[in-house]
């Protein structure tokens, strides 16, 4: 695990901006498929896309699209320093590892934080619990230091699993969450990580910002309090939050050929790294499903005839007025084993304001994005 710092010293301001890499590794789907038991987990093991976002249930934590999550990086917590690989997720907010006195399977597969072995750890009694579609988290919250990259945020409040009922945890490429979504989703009323980066003055700017990439030369990552226009092209596209909760903002429709093909009256959509795909309504989706020849294999997912990948249009994304197109290269993933697969699926969940449609990793790397806290928008630029 790498993790790289990068230091910028403008000639009117010392402001710093701290990059954390991430690494793009094998996901839970090639791991399975390798050992053959992709078809059987998903029969026991079905995702609930809804889970995470009903409004209703606001302790839910992510793993949505779990089959898929490659994006990850290491942080630091306690004094000396314990690492843990950590899912960077804008779609929750809480901070959560497993305990060493967790006793589940899954934890045992992992990295797991030892209180007596740091000396800034304080205790609470105070539970913490979280539901995914396939199982669940429970625990209790404690405060010790956290590092992420060169930043050194004391007395952050997180949470220790204590069990992690069911298999797919154990399966999963990483330990806990970082979650970077605002303080009122957070399960237990937990600060979350980047707000105290903000009230501690850690950051030279309330914002971060994320950069995904299937190459690994260029590396992925996170850049917490600045932005990094080395890697997209043209002008950041600023978009109002439509909610302060997740990073949800209107999606004015999305289009192929020039016709709306999915919300034409407009939706919502949370801007989520803690998702792989894009996921929205199934009469949007099956539409997008049909157009790109994407046929429903045995596990559940659609896959898509690899020799037709360059005869397919570009969906279109019209975000405040803006056209954020997704070219087939972007929405269909090639798999190890040669097949390639769609995208897009399908889940359903209606908000106030219209249904709601999730932009996750497959949105994210063709789009640089930033996250600014200060003005409460999503800045969107093509990413290079």
């Amino acid at each position: 695990w790498l993790l790289e710092t990068c230091v910028y010293l403008p000639s009117l301001n010392a402001a710093f901006y701290l990059r954390v890499s991430l690494r793009k590794g094998k996901s839970l789907r090639e791991a399975l498929m390798e050992l053959d038991l992709l078809e059987d987990f998903l029969t026991k093991h079905p995702p609930s896309l809804a889970a995470k976002y009903s409004p209703t249930t606001a302790t839910y934590e992510p793993l949505a699209n779990y089959m898929d999550l490659e994006y990850v990086g290491t942080i630091s917590i306690g004094t000396p320093p314990q690492e843990f690989t950590v899912l960077f997720d804008t779609g929750s907010s809480n901070l959560w590892v497993p305990s060493m006195y967790c006793s589940s399977e899954a934890c045992a597969d992992h990295q797991r934080y030892n209180p007596a072995l740091s000396s800034t750890y304080r205790g609470t009694d105070d539970s913490i619990s979280t539901w995914y579609g396939t199982g669940s988290m429970r625990g209790y919250l404690a405060y010790d230091t956290v590092q992420v990259s060169d930043i050194q945020v004391p007395n952050q409040i997180f949470g220790l699993s204590m069990t992690e009922p069911g298999s797919f945890l154990y399966y999963a490429p990483f330990d806990g969450f970082l979650g970077l979504a605002f303080p009122s989703i957070s399960s237990s009323g937990a600060t979350p990580v980047f707000d105290n980066m903000m009230s501690q003055s850690l950051v030279s700017q309330n914002l971060f910002s994320i950069y995904l990439t299937p190459d690994e030369k260029k590396g992925s990552f996170v850049m917490f309090g600045g932005i990094d226009d080395a890697y997209f092209t043209g002008n950041l596209s600023w978009i109002p939050l439509s909610s302060e909760t997740y990073w949800q903002i209107k999606v004015d429709s999305i289009t192929m050929y020039g016709r709306p093909i999915a919300c034409p009256y407009g939706c919502q959509g949370i801007v989520d790294s803690g998702t792989s795909l894009v996921a929205g309504p199934a009469a949007g989706i099956n539409n997008i499903q049909y157009e790109i020849g994407a046929a429903q294999a045995k596990n559940g997912s659609h896959m898509v005839n690899c020799s037709f990948i360059s005869l397919l249009p570009d969906i279109v994304f019209i975000i405040n007025g803006i056209q954020f197109p997704l070219p087939p290269q972007a929405y269909i993933r090639q798999l190890k084993d040669g097949s390639c697969m769609s995208g897009f699926e399908a889940f359903s969940l209606h908000t106030t304001g219209g249904d709601l449609w999730i932009l996750g990793d497959v949105f994210l790397r063709r789009y640089y994005s930033v996250f600014d806290r200060a003005n409460n928008m999503v800045g969107l630029a093509p990413a290079l």
